[in-house]
């Protein structure tokens, strides 16, 4: 018997999330036996040796054993709001308690972003490649992304002229992410400086600052967008995923940075939002709260053993034939270049090939913008050092397999 379908709607059938998609056909090789090493998602703790801390994992349990696991605040937890405040004054702005909105990840806290200012017509400028939810979400309100250049040619560096030429009075949200996903370029104060400059010449821009790597910066340049803007309004985003090792606790935050009161109606609109959908997970936020009010000397070590593997792949992508990559200055993606025609004119058949023959997982880089992540692919460098040489040894292996 046929049955007439029910249309789903347009703005659901568009959605891409390339970074799980390609998980699809692995799921399907795992199903038949195969182990796949799966070198595509950002999520630390999917391998070993970098967990979540004890004493944050004591307290998310301490509060579900204690019954603490009804509904909080729709902005947050009144002490976690005051404890990121604090930790975002250390990072040189006047943030208050008042300007940090708790989210279920950074992911929920840009749609309440895009819900709250977005009309029809308007744009979001983005960095391509870029984070798959920056050109997501904004068409369900009637935006769009208009994606601006980095300089594949100089660490990915920003393009300021890019920015300039599309900069105009539809573009509502400007975009840095830093340390940046997927590439792992860092903007330091020099170039902060120039995009504020650019935002400025136009009233109704907001900067975006996603910082949720901000405690992986291996060039010692990371700083803090609101921190060195006296006027230019900043949503400052950053959690527990990354810099603490939670990303399954799904916590993050919006902190609002609007030092010439500009933003009071669209603050407005955020907590209505908010206010709408209850709250995020109560044991989850005294978990990261325990993580910010404690020692965070652990981070070193961490962050050392990610170093290393980074240091590892750029030494072995730099003798494969086929490869090239710019070293990374923070997060834990290196965003490889494909340099043999035949996968740098299709880099998703190169990803989706290599995950048949070799069962290694990546994820190809149009994925992240289908005209300025061409031609290349994501790879996350958490794995441990035996881990990622067998990796490139199977890439190496392809490649040279299909050259001949």
């Amino acid at each position: 018997m046929v049955r007439n379908q029910i249309p789903v709607s347009k703005r659901a059938a568009s959605i891409e999330y390339a970074i799980r998609d390609v998980v699809v056909p692995a799921t399907k090789l795992e199903s038949e036996g195969h182990e796949i090493i799966k070198l595509n998602i950002g999520d630390p703790i999917a391998y070993p040796g970098l967990p979540t801390p004890k004493h944050m994992v004591d307290a998310y349990v301490k509060a579900l054993q204690t019954g603490n696991n009804g509904y909080s605040p729709s902005y947050g937890i009144p002490e976690l709001r005051a404890s990121i405040a604090q930790d975002e004054r250390r990072k040189g702005w006047s943030a208050s308690q008042d300007d940090i909105y708790v989210c279920h990840g950074v992911t929920e806290a840009l749609q309440i972003i895009f819900a709250a200012t977005l009309e029809e017509g308007d744009i979001v400028l983005a960095p391509g490649p870029h984070y798959p939810p920056y050109l997501a979400y904004p068409q369900m309100f009637g935006a769009e992304t208009l994606e601006y250049k980095l300089r594949p040619d100089n660490a990915w560096a920003l393009d300021f002229d890019d920015i300039e030429a599309k900069m105009s009075d539809d573009v509502k949200l400007l975009v840095l992410i830093n340390p940046n996903n997927p590439c792992g370029a860092v903007a330091g104060k020099d170039d902060i400086f120039r995009l504020l400059a650019i935002a400025r010449k136009w009233p109704n821009c907001i900067v975006i600052a996603d910082e949720i790597y901000d405690g992986l910066d291996f060039t010692g340049e990371h700083t803090s967008v609101a921190s060195l803007s006296p006027d230019v309004p900043v949503f400052v985003l950053n959690g527990v995923s990354k810099v603490f090792y939670a990303p399954g606790w799904r916590i993050g935050y919006l902190g609002i940075h609007d030092p010439k009161r500009r933003l009071d109606l669209v603050r407005d609109g955020i907590e209505r939002l908010l206010r709408s959908r209850l709250c995020a997970s109560t044991p989850a936020q005294l978990g990261y709260l325990a993580g910010l009010d404690s020692d965070r000397t652990w981070m070193n070590s961490y962050a050392k053993k990610i170093a290393r593997q980074r240091d590892l792949c750029v030494d072995r992508i730099k003798s494969i034939e086929g490869l090239e990559v710019q070293s990374t200055g923070g997060a834990f993606y290196m965003f490889i270049k494909l340099t043999d025609e035949k996968w740098f004119n299709n880099d998703k058949e190169f990803v989706l090939q290599l995950l048949h023959e070799e069962h290694v997982l990546v994820v190809h880089g149009s994925g992240f913008s289908p005209e300025l992540g061409a031609g290349h692919f994501r790879l996350v460098y958490l794995a441990d050092l035996d881990i990622l040489n067998e990796v490139f040894d199977r890439i190496d292996r392809f490649l040279t397999k299909h050259r001949q």
